[in-house]
């Protein structure tokens, strides 16, 4: 979930957009530094990654692996990068001369500074043992040109200096590169004379950004299918029934590494708002998102209480300490009724630090069921949770805000005493205290509410809780963060087909951070919108989408494989045989598939016929809105070296536009093609455009796909042009 896709093309150009409107256009200042990651070579596995050595050849590494960052510094002016865990052809990303002088620096001419990703300068000799001391490997980090330390290991660097592995002047490198990004973000200038130090707080939660946050969440959302046009669905409908674990979860909104929105909308809310008073919505979580992830909610103040003056008082006894450790007399004593805290960077209390502060929880726990229940706590932070003065879980936070529990048996009308303590460090201080209660009817409760319906929204996928950085999940399909099996976890896809059994129609939403195989569902579930993990706005967006308030016009970044036996090795990072420009297999969705509620028609594609080794190429076609609503098209180009010289992806993406179109508009949309963008690494390892025939696709889907894996609602023209004269050489 922490990439823009499987294309260097098109992950270069969304990170274009992505730099430069974080950095801003100011000709003086910085708004943010924007800090393109993982430098480089870095993908997996994710729980080898502190000790993987990445090896590839120099065409994978340049036509694949660098394509993006190169765009992200030559084109976009990024000032930051961030060196990856991994090693790469043996050394360190963070002391990687290759990587960090002759090829960012040298090569690209970044004049920013390098971040390292967290504790990699550790790794160097703790994990990859290239040397065996913190002051060497922070010797060798800053002298690689890795400038600043995400961790501790530069605080070595004295002793570095004091052994001679390092000197001073080396270190003033890094710290001139540093102190001129903070410069460059005003830090030091009167706030008057800095454009960006003059937008308020209040800006982030505006009208207007609420806005486009919805119009973000629209036009990612991709229809996979919609057999017999059953969606978009009637609003006066009888009843709905709304069914699946992230019909209802915030987590599954919001992905990682993610801001607190104030009203996030889930998709239950959405079509909740969307429907007509007269119809009736049905809820039923149906199933856990998988095997050993429970659905969380914070535990209400009917379940807590504390004793007062003799009195059973709702809500828990907290003491908050103006320090993290809990030592001396409390600054106040209160009760809170429930443990639901999310302070930003303000102190919990006025009067209190806004970081390095401690909370504890104490009190009474009274479960209303018995049963297995899941017991936690979701925090950005430290904790330790007691049960019965006993320690239930311990956790401190270093990546993401998701629960940390265990299971535990409750019985009714037993009281609990519990326990949370709680500390802060740095700002965004987050602490809840959650519970999943048993509920052994989930699915009988589903098949009834389906029962019952006109319609079913199923409203399924993964989570942030199973797939992410370094996760400590326990489930078949997961390991360490990532998927070693790519379908949906065995208790949804049990409940899809108990629902598709009911004969009902069906429409499946998904909402996860990655590709899913969807093979049975693909075949028997008659509507699948793939919708991600969509933000804030989630739950009005599929509404939009689902009641037809929104023409759907999302394309999949990445490939929908039907199994992992696709596909080679995960430690493996050749190319071949991986993603769109390179499998030859038959894929479940192709990447650049979707469908539209209305149908594209493609005419008129002009392009010379021969064209010199140094000439842009202007490529223009026609494209009709030919069906009945209006709508929005993702135009793609994509072109195939025919006569190359050496090993080649199939096809590129080296172009994309999306054009809204009324029925029956049409519009002419033009591209340039860049020596750049036909080019090759040849045999010699030379970047180079080469003499020969080329195909030139354009349309909204790859050419070449049957069945379902063609996306019917648009189209694709085709031809050709001929690079003549001498063979150019480029940079690499």
């Amino acid at each position: 979930m922490e990439t823009f896709g499987e294309d260097p093309y098109l992950t270069g150009q969304l990170a274009v957009g992505f730099v430069k409107g974080m950095q801003g256009d100011d000709p003086r200042y910085l708004k943010t530094v924007a800090t393109p990651k993982h430098y480089a070579v870095h993908s997996g596995p994710e729980p080898d990654r502190h000790t993987f050595d990445a090896v590839v050849d120099e065409r994978d590494l340049r036509e694949t692996y660098l394509a993006a960052f190169r765009a992200t510094i030559v084109d976009a002016n990024a000032q930051s990068v961030m060196c990856a865990y991994n090693r790469f052809r043996g050394a360190p990303c963070c002391g990687s001369n290759e990587l960090l002088q002759q090829i960012l620096r040298d090569e690209w001419g970044f004049d920013g500074y390098v971040v390292s990703d967290c504790w990699a300068i550790m790794d160097i000799y703790r994990n990859h043992k290239i040397v065996e001391t913190a002051a060497e490997a922070a010797a060798m980090g800053v002298a690689a040109g890795t400038d600043l330390n995400c961790g501790v290991t530069y605080d070595s660097l004295l002793v570095a200096v004091e052994q001679g592995l390092i000197n001073e002047e080396q270190i003033d490198v890094s710290l001139r590169r540093l102190f001129r990004a903070r410069f460059k973000l005003g830090m030091f200038d009167p706030r008057e004379r800095v454009p960006y130090a003059r937008i308020p707080y209040s800006v982030n939660d505006s009208e207007e950004h609420r806005a486009l946050a919805l119009e973000a969440t629209r036009k990612s959302i991709v229809l996979l299918k919609n057999e017999g046009d059953l969606l978009p669905l009637r609003r006066d409908l009888g009843t709905i029934a709304v069914v699946g674990p992230n019909a209802d979860d915030v987590d599954v909104l919001l992905g990682n590494y993610n801001g607190i929105p104030s009203e996030p909308i889930t998709p239950l809310d959405g079509i909740r708002r969307e429907v007509s008073p007269a119809t009736t919505v049905l809820y039923a979580r149906g199933s856990d998102v998988a095997e050993n992830t429970p659905s969380f909610e914070v535990v209400p103040p009917f379940a807590l209480f504390t004793e007062r003056q003799g009195e059973h008082v709702s809500g828990l006894k907290a003491e908050y300490f103006n320090n993290h450790d809990f030592e001396g007399e409390p600054f106040v004593t209160r009760i809170d009724r429930a443990v639901d805290f999310n302070w930003w960077d303000e102190p919990p209390i006025e009067g209190m630090r806004p970081d390095s502060f401690s909370v504890r929880w104490t009190g009474t726990l009274a479960p209303p069921a018995s049963g297995r229940y899941a017991l936690g706590v979701r925090v950005f932070g430290g904790f330790r949770l007691f049960l019965d003065d006993a320690l239930l879980v311990e956790f401190s936070d270093r990546h993401v805000v998701l629960p940390r529990w265990a299971y535990v048996e409750l019985e009714a009308g037993q009281a609990y005493d519990i326990r949370v303590e709680y500390w802060d460090r740095r700002a965004d201080a987050i602490v809840q205290l959650v519970w999943a209660r048993p509920n052994p009817h989930l699915r009988q409760e589903a098949l009834g509410a389906a029962e019952q319906a006109d319609a079913v929204i199923m409203v399924m996928g993964l989570s942030p809780r199973l797939e992410g950085e370094e996760m400590p999940v326990d489930v078949p399909g997961f390991a360490g963060g990532d998927r070693v099996e790519i379908g949906l976890p065995a208790p949804q896809e049990e409940l899809i087909q108990a629902i598709v059994a009911t004969g009902k129609p069906l429409v499946l939403v998904l909402l996860n951070g990655s590709a899913v195989a969807l093979n049975r569902a693909a075949e028997h579930v008659p509507a699948i919108v793939e919708a991600w993990y969509p933000g804030q706005a989630a739950g009005t967006a599929i509404a939009d989408v689902l009641f037809g308030d929104y023409n759907p016009g999302g394309r999949l970044p990445v490939t929908f494989y039907k199994s992992p036996d696709q596909l080679p090795p995960f430690s493996d990072y050749d190319m071949k045989g991986r993603t769109y420009r390179y499998f030859e297999g038959e894929p479940l969705f192709p990447f650049g598939y979707g469908l539209s509620y209305t149908t594209f028609g493609y005419s008129n594609l002009e392009l010379p016929s021969e064209v010199r080794a140094e000439e842009d190429i202007v490529v223009s076609v026609a494209v009709e809105n030919t069906g009945p609503v209006a709508g929005e098209e993702v135009v793609q180009l994509y072109v195939t070296d025919i006569e190359a010289s050496v090993p080649v992806p199939i096809r590129s993406l080296q172009g994309f536009q999306r054009v809204f179109l009324g029925p029956g508009e049409q519009r002419t949309v033009s591209f340039t093609l860049t020596p750049r963008q036909i080019s090759l690494i040849d045999a010699e390892w030379q970047r180079v455009v080469e003499p020969g025939l080329f195909e030139v696709s354009v349309g909204g889907k790859q050419p070449g796909f049957s069945g379902i894996a063609d996306a019917a609602t648009t189209g694709v023209v085709t031809g050709r042009f001929e690079v003549v004269g001498e063979r150019m050489r480029l940079d690499g």
